[in-house]
């Protein structure tokens, strides 16, 4: 791969409107080619008051207001990078158009915990494509490094459905985790979504109102993935050396009212019970295991 350096992190706005207007022109296909290309920020700047932001939003505030002294988040150095990996999804070289992509899952592995006045270097690349039943999957990587170590990456899939998917021989449907005892129950707003979107940059008009959630098939807008996976990694104290993975089952309308529900290494973000009694709709499922235990 080659590398582009960037000396700033790229600005969403016009990135989002690029990724509106030539989804227009792209295509998803089978058998397209990942770009080969890696970007690469030499240093990533950390907000203290989008910090402090993001963590109250995301659950992550319980033990006082974070500053640039504070430890990360275990999903803060994902959203660093989200602008990076824009401006590759929005590249020419990226086939699949950037509206109607779908985030499947994310899987963090994190060596040791980064500080807000850390500085890491981020490095984001498409890793490869890999076929789904319903398309095919771009799996996007994202690294951050000191003295040259990686200390933190995310390996996410973003799903492009188009016809003539050639799904895996075990058809790729993931199997339902079993329902596991409830801890809590979140009430989310209607404004969830506007909120997020104000502070991880994220403006995909599926996440902001009923209005321009609906031309993409949505009755009401949704929660972000990224909140509703940082908000049960939040609940299940994600902290320290760790592998923490997030699958994505289906959407979370808004407003709704969700149970976080968990059992050691493992958790759910699911709808309340139905009246018989049976699960309510998975959202999320997902684990974390101590790295030296993954």
């Amino acid at each position: 791969m080659a590398d582009t350096h960037l000396a700033t992190p790229p600005a969403l706005l016009p990135l989002l409107a690029k990724g509106g207007a030539t989804s227009l022109f792209k295509r998803a296909s089978a058998g397209a080619a990942p770009p080969a290309t890696r970007l690469v920020l030499s240093r990533a700047e950390v907000d203290p008051k989008a910090l402090r932001s993001y963590a109250e939003l995301c659950g992550f505030a319980a033990d006082g207001v974070p500053d640039e002294q504070s430890v990360l988040p275990v999903t803060y150095p994902h959203l660093l990078g989200f602008p990076l990996q824009l401006r590759l999804m929005t590249s020419a070289a990226f086939p699949f158009p950037l509206m109607g992509l779908v985030h499947t899952s994310i899987t963090i592995t994190q060596h040791r915990e980064l500080r807000g006045d850390d500085g890491p270097e981020l490095i984001v690349y498409v890793e490869e494509f890999q076929p789904h039943r319903r398309g095919t999957e771009a799996v996007v990587v994202t690294e951050a490094r000191m003295a040259g170590r990686t200390v933190w990456s995310s390996r996410s899939t973003y799903l492009a459905r188009h016809s003539g998917a050639n799904a895996p021989a075990d058809g790729g449907r993931p199997a339902e985790p079993a329902a596991l005892p409830a801890e809590d129950t979140w009430k989310l707003p209607a404004s969830l979504g506007r909120r997020y979107a104000a502070v991880a940059g994220d403006r995909n008009p599926i996440h902001l109102s009923a209005l321009t959630a609906k031309p993409f098939g949505f009755p009401r807008a949704i929660a972000h993935g990224m909140w509703t996976a940082a908000r049960a990694f939040a609940a299940h104290a994600v902290r320290g050396p760790v592998t923490a993975s997030a699958t994505f089952h289906a959407p979370v309308l808004l407003p709704s009212t969700v149970v976080y529900a968990s059992a050691g290494p493992d958790f759910t973000v699911r709808g309340p019970d139905r009246p018989d009694g049976t699960p309510g709709r998975l959202h999320v499922s997902g684990r974390a295991v101590p790295l030296e235990a993954a």
